[in-house]
């Protein structure tokens, strides 16, 4: 049950934070920023206004879940920070004095109050409206790119998984007493996955019951990952591979099992829209939809800039419907020509090559066709056969007895002639120039906020991940540029 109405704190306690969080504390800064009434607003009708015992207010847990993304903390370390870190507890709107929750109520309110809440076009579009309402986009045009991040088990079988973050543990235990070593028990000579589950728990049991090697951070929070991986693992045994991540491809040589965010954000450096796929779908495709979203934003735009993959034929034709300038650079193999609408082959600007259906990079192409003539050339991409012989999905894309599978794309278009010109003007070439700031963004949330692995299983939970950290970083950078502006 929740209340309609907000309690005041009422703690004799309560002036301590005027003393211990100073103004220019971030956390400070973010709640005088935000009015975090909309969660609320959003998330009562997940509750019961009459009945049942007081929940935890559901905004209080809404920023337990945003001090995880913004300082990279499992659910046992940010209640552990909260029970002694007054910034964590005035953030919380708690008194000094107040009992934490249970790291467990993390799990059950992003499982049971927000899985069917837009919670990434929802928040996005919340730090927007602050960004446009403080007078801080000023610029008519977003950069567009996509960031990949691995699967929380990642190539590796569960197995794998819980083995190497069990010799993590193991090994920072090592570097303070090296006499412990006799104390873990030994490895399991099986491959089963509850067997070494079994193990983990033993080492869990064993380093927690050496008190005084839990007060070391590097410890602590190698157990609590290993906890809570432990426990995820119990609870979604069957499905503890991620069924829905994918292979994704980087380079023709380099590839990801995982997810992909696409992300189109201002010169301002503001993410104004987000769509989170899994790894094996293309860049190029998801412009439209980036374009929509920041368009329903507020955000006023003239100009999209993007790398090769989004230089499509469809795109371009968008971009010239909707009287947009696109500022990504041609490359021939992009282009779609006279391809069918019954055709499943996504281009791989990375790699360079076409992927079929079932997720198998093509093994080499070939330029068809002769230069300075009236015919297109076309470039012919070559599949392994032995592969699409024994392929799910070899119904309608490869016929039996073939010698060879081929998938060609024309070079030529008018549309591709036109942005040609484009592309040499000087407009062009100045706009190019601002897409490194995208790069730079994804580095931030990979490298600052954990964005390089998923904490959870399944594209749910990325996505839910990757709201709280694109809210994360938005609040932080609108922040900077308010104080720029002063």
């Amino acid at each position: 049950m929740i209340s309609n109405q907000q309690s005041l704190n009422l703690s004799p306690f309560i002036a301590i934070y005027d003393i211990v969080v100073p103004k220019d504390n971030m956390l400070r800064q973010i709640n005088e920023l935000v009015d975090f009434s909309f969660v609320l607003d959003e998330l009562q009708d997940k509750y019961c206004l009459d009945n049942g015992r007081n929940a935890v207010p559901p905004v209080r847990m809404f920023k337990y879940l945003l001090l995880k993304s913004i300082f990279d903390l499992s659910d046992v370390d940010v209640v552990e920070r909260s029970k002694y870190g007054m910034s964590f507890k005035y953030f919380l709107d708690m008194a000094p004095e107040e009992d934490v929750i249970n790291p467990s109520s993390l799990t059950k309110f992003r499982k049971l109050r927000l899985k069917d809440v837009n919670l990434l076009d929802m928040l996005i579009q919340k730090t927007v409206e602050i960004a446009l309402e403080k007078e801080l986009i000023k610029s008519s045009s977003i950069i567009v790119d996509a960031t990949h991040t691995r699967a929380r088990f990642n190539q590796k079988s569960p197995q794998e998984f819980l083995m190497d973050k069990s010799k993590l543990l193991r090994k920072a235990v090592y570097q303070i007493d090296e006499d412990m070593k006799g104390k873990f028990p030994p490895k399991p000579t099986s491959d089963e996955v509850i067997d070494i589950i079994d193990y983990c728990q033993k080492v869990v049991q064993v380093v927690e019951y050496e008190e005084a090697l839990c007060e070391y951070p590097k410890v602590k929070e190698k157990l609590n990952h290993l906890n809570e991986i432990v426990m995820d693992h119990q609870e979604n045994l069957k499905a503890s591979n991620d069924p829905d991540a994918r292979m994704g491809h980087k380079t023709a040589n380099s590839s990801f099992f995982g997810y992909k965010t696409h992300l189109a954000m201002s010169e301002e450096r503001i993410i104004t829209a987000a769509v989170i796929t899994t790894g094996e779908k293309s860049d190029g495709k998801y412009l439209q939809p980036l374009f929509e979203k920041s368009h329903k934003t507020g955000m006023k735009i003239d100009t999209l800039i993007g790398d090769t993959a989004y230089s499509q034929k469809d795109n371009i034709q968008f971009a010239n419907l909707n009287d947009i300038k696109l500022v990504s650079t041609l490359h021939p193999i992009i282009t779609h020509g006279s391809r069918k609408a019954e055709d499943e082959f996504e281009f791989n600007k990375d790699a360079g090559m076409y992927i079929c259906k079932a997720g198998h990079m093509a093994i080499r192409k070939a330029r068809i066709g002769k230069k300075n003539t009236n015919n297109s050339q076309s470039h012919t991409y070559f599949f392994d056969i032995q592969k699409c012989k024994v392929c799910p999905f070899k119904e309608g894309c490869y016929k039996e007895g073939a010698k060879s599978k081929t998938y060609s794309v024309t070079i030529k278009s008018p549309e591709h002639t036109e942005q040609k010109t484009f592309q040499d003007s000087d407009y062009f070439k100045v706009k190019t120039k601002e897409r490194y700031k995208i790069e730079a963004k994804n580095s931030e949330l990979k490298h600052r906020h954990g964005y390089d692995v998923a904490i959870s299983s399944g594209l749910l939970g990325m996505e839910m991940q990757g709201a709280m950290t694109i809210f994360a970083v938005n609040l932080k950078r609108i922040m900077t540029l308010l104080k720029e502006t002063k």
